[in-house]
Formats: C-alpha cells, sequence, structure tokens
C-alpha cells in the first residue's frame, strides 16, 4: 500500500496524501450519507433487487425511477418468504442490493441475520416509526390489512374472531393460502400471541372444518365469486384486484373481525438494503423515492394499497388504518418464519 512504498525523505509526501485521503472519505461519507463502500449514484449504472412484490404491482414505479435516473435494474421476482430463505443462504455474498418484500416477517428474518445494512433518519423520513424496524434495518413502503373476504349472499353470521372459523356454521365454505407470505406473516403473529399450542389446534380445526387450499389470495377472492367457497382470509385490496382483471364487480366484499382480533392484522410491505451491497446510496434514492408523497399517492390510485404516510388518503371505500381496529402487534416479532413453515408442514397445510 502507499504506506509501505514511501521512505525517508518521502514521509513528508506521505503525511499530506494521506490528510487528503482523510478529507476525500470525509467528503464522500457526507454526500452519500451512507458507509465509505457505498458508491455514489451518478456511478451506479445498474442495481439488483430481489422482489417479493409481484411484477404487476411494483414493476410500473421502479420503471419510473430507472427512466428518472437512468439506472438499470436486474429484478428477481418470487414469493418473499422464498426470496428471505435465498438470502440467507446467500450470506454476504448476495449479489441482491435491495430486497423488496410483502411482509415485515420476511424482512425480519434477514433482518435477524444482520445482513441488512441501518438506514438513517433521513431515509424514509415520513414513514412513522411503527411500521419500521426498530433499528431501521428495514422500512415500511405500504401497508395492507388483513380481512375476511366473503360473499354477503351466503355469509349471514359474520365471524367475530378467527376462532369462529373452526365452527360447523363455516363447514366446507373457508379459503386460505398457506403457502402466502402474508398469510405466514399472520399466522407467526397468531404464535407469537396465543402460543404454538393455539396456532396448532386453530389450524387443525381449520382441516377438520373442510378449509379449502389455495396457491394465492387472488384465487380465493375468484373462488368465492365463483360459488366455490364462501369466505376467505387475504388482504384487503385483492377484490379490488379481482374486479379490476375481470372487468366487473363481483360478489365479494371485505369483512373485519372485531377490534383487536389478530385476523384484522395490519402488515406492511417494506424494503432494506443490503450489507453486501456496495451501491448503498442508490438505493437509498430508490428508497426515498418509493416513500414521497407522490409515488405513495400514486400506490393508493394505482394497487389500492394504504399509504404509510398519515397526509395521503386512504383507498376508495376503505376504512382508514386507525378505523380497522387492528391489534397491537410489534412488526419486528414476525420474523420467525422457519418456525410457522414448520407448523404449516407439521400440520400437512404445505
Amino acid at each position: 500500500m502507499l504506506r509501505n512504498s514511501l521512505k525517508g525523505n518521502n514521509l513528508l509526501v506521505m503525511s499530506k496524501v494521506l490528510r487528503l485521503g482523510l478529507l476525500s472519505a470525509l467528503v464522500l461519507s457526507l454526500t452519500t450519507g451512507c458507509s465509505s463502500n457505498s458508491a455514489d449514484s451518478d456511478q451506479v449504472s445498474e442495481l439488483t433487487i430481489y422482489s417479493g412484490r409481484s411484477e404487476n404491482f411494483i414493476s410500473p414505479f421502479l420503471t419510473q425511477w430507472s427512466e428518472q435516473t437512468g439506472i438499470k435494474l436486474n429484478i428477481r421476482y418470487g414469493d418473499s418468504a422464498e426470496l428471505a430463505a435465498q438470502i440467507l443462504e446467500e450470506g454476504s455474498n448476495s449479489p441482491a442490493d435491495l430486497f423488496l418484500a410483502q411482509d415485515a416477517g420476511s424482512l425480519g428474518a434477514v433482518a435477524e441475520e444482520e445482513l441488512f445494512t441501518p438506514l438513517a433518519k433521513e431515509v424514509a423520513s415520513l414513514i412513522p416509526d411503527q411500521f419500521n424496524h426498530a433499528d431501521r434495518l428495514w422500512v415500511g413502503v405500504t401497508a395492507r390489512a388483513r380481512v375476511f373476504a366473503y360473499d354477503p349472499k351466503k355469509i349471514t353470521t359474520l365471524p367475530k374472531s378467527i376462532s369462529d372459523l373452526t365452527k360447523p356454521i363455516y363447514k366446507n365454505q373457508i379459503g386460505i393460502a398457506p403457502t402466502n407470505a402474508s398469510f405466514q406473516a399472520f399466522l407467526t403473529a397468531v404464535i407469537e400471541n396465543k402460543g404454538q399450542a393455539y396456532a396448532k389446534s386453530w389450524l387443525s380445526g381449520l382441516t377438520a372444518n373442510g378449509v379449502k387450499i389455495y396457491p394465492k389470495n387472488s384465487a380465493i377472492v375468484e373462488a368465492i365469486d365463483k360459488g366455490e367457497i364462501s369466505l376467505g382470509l387475504v388482504n384487503h385490496y385483492y377484490t379490488w384486484e379481482v374486479a379490476q382483471a375481470l372487468g366487473r364487480s363481483i360478489n365479494v366484499v371485505n369483512g373485519y373481525f372485531t377490534a383487536g382480533d389478530l385476523g384484522n392484522l395490519i402488515n406492511v410491505s417494506g424494503v432494506g438494503v443490503l450489507n453486501s451491497s456496495n451501491k448503498k446510496q442508490a438505493a437509498i434514492d430508490l428508497i426515498n423515492f418509493l416513500t414521497s408523497i407522490e409515488i405513495q399517492g400514486e400506490f393508493v390510485e394505482q394497487t389500492h394499497e394504504y399509504s404509510l404516510i398519515s397526509s395521503v388518503v386512504a383507498p376508495e371505500d376503505l376504512l382508514a388504518l386507525d378505523k380497522i381496529g387492528a391489534p397491537a402487534i410489534d412488526l419486528g416479532s414476525l420474523k420467525n418464519i422457519r418456525a410457522t413453515q414448520d407448523l404449516l408442514i407439521e400440520v400437512g397445510l404445505l
């Protein structure tokens, strides 16, 4: 290195060079706002993203940022839980710069292994702390409420709690998507708050009550509309999404459990920057773009998800977030998705 190549009379030159080097490093640190191995956004030509958000959902927003910045995005789409497991396997060798997930549990699993870099308070500064990791290893982007979607012509007695779903009145009428990351995050909340024994008993009760299994939330809503089932556990926006896809109104509406019930869980989609990335500033710029007031408003209008910024209005015809009656859940506690998956395997739902 430089210090080893300079000897004798060159010590004075070395001292000046080192002082200049330290000054340059300080300037770089101040301008990037992150670790010294981050490249400036202007020098980055591409970013690699692992996205648990579906391509149809997130690609218009990512394309918009890519066109504005000229930075190419290499995006790997997949299930959030599966991508989290992939990052855990790759560890410090992961090629991903950013991980976009549809639930806090998948983000928490990566954060638990210390694979995310802490984000300064200036990053996603409009997002309330309750929707971010406690140490800002990831930040929330949008919110989604768990609901029971149902056919109001067939379900006249609404469930008040998730416990009601094992009752004979709902036999052979309920649909769930056990492979879905949002369902797994919800089940993790059940385990964390009511215990493993209750969660196992509840899942076994659903199975005994003839619960039907679907690959994803939209398939559940479609099945309700077709009359295959009458009720399903989904995120709030799928009734809107399916209606949009079909180009017509559907025989499905959203229902809410009693205030405080775990079935009303409010989860977040979120994003974190991988420690292994050397393009952290560009990654941070993308996060600030996604959490800006303008883009948050577009999320609400174009995807029917909730913004996490209080000044951005809720999606049309939906309750405001603070009116849903969500349980008080620390989103950081949803990280143990492996235990949740093990339970689903044990009861035969995975």
